[in-house]
């Protein structure tokens, strides 16, 4: 079965202009001039992209596929996520971690959800561990579950700095890093240690003194949810002008973010006023996890679930005030997760790679989706449907 999108403006992310695209089974198979490809004797799928902009699929690095909080108690634990709730985010791609609950779900049922989201149409891969130390894993240790188990890529979503973490010490902190790169070593992955960092006074130490005191380079480590707060986000810059790369949480609400002052484009823009290379940063939803609002006394008093679906309104809203250009929000969402977390057949459109393409109208909508080169939105309509909704 061959699928062709004709006459598309691409993005892959630089622009290559009005082009068909043909795909074969799960990849791009060639990127021409409109008209130049002809299949004859073979069934072919044909999509009229003409008035849409062809991008490749957002990748998310930051999952709560089993569902994330519980900080409320049972009743506050937030929902697995569906394939429709992918699909409909734009994004063909995503990374899955625990969080703060490493006592309710497991590791096990962790990767069980990846492999069942994979059968259902999208790349899947996940974090080993949760906020806690010592480290809960699948074959007992960090190294090993890296070194054998297809799907980690490294471990996390590790708290620090954080009233929720296990308080790890500096040595324990080195000593999963370490862990971290010999096993993406071994296992021919990025061996990334993905760092949850909280609202606590310490902010990024850990992460600076693992670069003043270690061997281990910065690139081993990420800090999410560093839009907190402007002083975090300070800090922030001063990480990636060490050699790191941060990874920003997308506001739930775009011009509003809620518990943080930091609009997207606000921290874009002091990333570009202090040459804090773009190329080092990555966009997360934190979908399905808590976004829990705790008061002076650390107690709880508020609490909402994250969406995907903030991934593409913050997306739209980073063109609406013309923030960046179009292919440097692209490299933002889709080409740097895929260079950094080593995944060389995603975050671009190329003969070769896997054809996961979102189509976007003119105002960037979705209006179609591909994982895998298979048709999951077709103009507008979800087509993907989880294993056990489909009709018999």
């Amino acid at each position: 079965m061959f699928t062709l999108l004709k006459k598309g403006h691409v993005f892959a992310p630089h622009s290559l202009g009005r082009k068909d695209i043909l795909i074969a089974g799960s990849q791009i198979q060639a990127i021409r001039s409109p008209g130049e490809i002809q299949i004859k004797g073979a069934s072919l799928k044909e999509i009229d992209a003409s008035e849409k902009i062809v991008i490749p699929g957002i990748i998310d690095t930051h999952v709560h596929i089993l569902g994330g909080g519980g900080e409320g108690g049972p009743a506050t634990r937030a929902p697995e996520i569906t394939i429709q709730d992918i699909i409909s985010s734009g994004v063909t791609s995503v990374i899955g971690c625990l969080g703060t609950d490493g006592t309710t779900r497991h590791m096990e049922s962790l990767l069980a959800k990846a492999r069942g989201l994979q059968e259902e149409g999208v790349s899947t891969y996940v974090f080993t561990g949760s906020y806690q130390f010592p480290v809960i894993t699948i074959t007992k240790d960090v190294c090993t579950d890296l070194t054998l188990i297809d799907k980690v890529l490294g471990a996390g979503e590790i708290a620090v700095s954080d009233h929720r973490s296990s308080q790890p010490t500096f040595e324990e902190f080195a000593r999963l890093a370490s862990q971290c790169r010999v096993g993406g070593l071994l296992g021919g992955k990025p061996g990334i240690l993905h760092c949850h960092i909280g609202s606590g006074p310490r902010k990024l130490d850990m992460l600076f003194r693992l670069i003043k005191e270690t061997e281990i380079p910065p690139t081993q480590v990420i800090p999410t949810h560093t839009n907190r707060n402007s002083e975090l986000f300070e800090e922030a810059v001063k990480f990636i002008h060490q050699g790191g790369t941060i990874d920003i949480t997308a506001p739930p609400h775009p011009q509003s973010p809620h518990g943080s002052e930091l609009t997207l484009p606000k921290c874009l823009q002091l990333c570009q006023e202090k040459k804090a290379a773009l190329s080092q940063i990555t966009i997360s939803s934190d979908s399905n996890g808590s976004l829990p609002v705790f008061d002076e006394k650390g107690q709880l008093v508020g609490l909402t679930v994250g969406t995907q679906k903030s991934l593409l309104e913050n997306f739209r809203f980073l063109l609406q005030t013309n923030t960046l250009a179009l292919e440097d929000t692209i490299r933002l969402f889709s080409t740097n997760p895929s260079q950094f977390y080593q995944l060389p057949q995603k975050g671009e459109i190329k003969e070769g790679k896997d054809a996961d393409l979102i189509l976007l109208n003119k105002d960037y909508q979705l209006s179609d989706c591909l994982a895998m080169g298979k048709i999951m939105m077709s103009s507008g309509k979800i087509w993907a449907k989880s294993t056990l909704n489909r009709k018999t």
